[in-house]
């Protein structure tokens, strides 16, 4: 995880980031950063809740259709073996 935030920002000097900080701060003001960073905070975990509830009913929906479609094939093939003998 570090190693992809360092990609990230790639060749930034200390005096950069610095610059980067100082600017966010008189933009924003010392009070309003934590604010958005908790919104920024409560964002993100919406959104990770949201795509596990998505892929857990995508599971759910691919392991509902693999017992059927055994069903409909041994139904398939007891009518056929019926048929023939």
């Amino acid at each position: 995880m570090l190693s992809n935030t360092l990609l990230f920002i790639g060749n930034l000097g200390t005096g950069e980031i610095i610059a980067l900080v100082l600017i966010v701060v008189l933009l924003f003001g010392a009070k309003k950063i934590p604010e958005l960073a908790r919104g920024m905070g409560r964002g993100i975990r919406e959104f990770k809740d949201a795509t596990k509830e998505i892929k857990h009913d995508i599971e759910n929906a691919a392991n509902e259709d693999r017992p059927s479609n055994t069903a409909n094939r041994t139904t398939t093939n007891n009518t056929t073996n019926n048929t023939n003998a």
